[in-house]
């Protein structure tokens, strides 16, 4: 949907998917300057989880791990997702960029 392409400054994600699944498809939607909060597992300790160079690829910067009852990671985009993203359908899961 083309007239949603970088159109909202909040886009939020629960059980959605795996980490690169979820950057890749909601980083689309994003304003420059937006944000992204997401779900996170209660106990997960992998400071690996978001991959901070495939993410700079699609334009976002992870700030961390916010725990406040829940556990979320909050991304900030800081340039335009490139065009090709996300790939076609089924290809962020089947080949996750992370």
């Amino acid at each position: 949907m083309p007239e949603f392409v970088e159109s909202f400054d909040l886009v939020t994600a629960r059980s959605f998917g795996p980490p690169a699944v979820t950057a890749e498809c909601g980083a689309q939607f994003m304003r420059v300057g937006g944000v992204m909060i997401v779900s996170e597992p209660p106990e997960d300790s992998d400071r690996n989880r978001w991959n901070s160079e495939k993410l700079a690829d699609l334009g976002l910067v992870a700030e961390g791990r916010v725990r406040h009852g829940a556990a979320y990671q909050v991304l900030r985009k800081t340039h335009s997702t490139p065009k090709e993203y996300p790939r076609s359908i089924g290809t962020p899961r089947k080949r996750p960029l992370f």
